[in-house]
């Protein structure tokens, strides 16, 4: 078994108009929101063997949060340019290529890829994944070159708003 957490980059600012879409930093709400879901995640006792990110400045500023609360070692995070603006092909082939040491993958991406490929490897429908939203995964797969289509089941889906009081 292996699992898979997909975890959509927290709010963007769209304050400097002027940033290209790749260079947008996190909102105010998106640095708060992400420690929150990495605490989460952390309560659930989830030790990442490999982060993987896109190389857009707020998916790789929430990989580093998420990383942090969870001990790993930010040096640690591959960045990955295919990740943005990917295809659900591409994005399976990255996780196609995942070295089979690693038993628990975090991969930090954006929309609308990450609700696609959550439909399309989990058993149950997710019409949307927020800015900041993880989707678990547990794969019925023994090597990540293996995962395809229906291979998954949803164990959870935590996103900010289940947790604003």
């Amino acid at each position: 078994m292996k699992h898979l957490y997909l975890i959509r980059h927290a709010k963007s600012s769209w304050e400097d108009q002027n940033l290209s879409d790749h260079d947008r930093p996190l909102s105010d709400r998106g640095r708060r929101d992400a420690p929150t879901i990495g605490d989460v995640l952390k309560s659930k006792k989830i030790k990442p063997d490999i982060v993987i990110s896109s190389t857009a400045r707020r998916a790789f500023k929430t990989s580093k949060i998420f990383s942090e609360i969870l001990e790993y070692p930010i040096e640690n995070i591959v960045l990955d340019s295919i990740i943005y603006e990917a295809t659900t092909q591409n994005l399976l082939n990255i996780i196609n290529k995942i070295d089979d040491k690693h038993e628990v993958a975090l991969i930090f991406g954006h929309n609308p890829g990450f609700t696609v490929l959550a439909n399309l490897l989990g058993d149950k429908y997710i019409d949307n994944m927020p800015t900041c939203a993880v989707v678990e995964i547990e794969l019925n797969v023994n090597s990540w070159k293996d995962v395809e289509s229906d291979d998954g089941k949803l164990i959870s889906f935590e996103y900010p708003k289940k947790y604003d009081f």
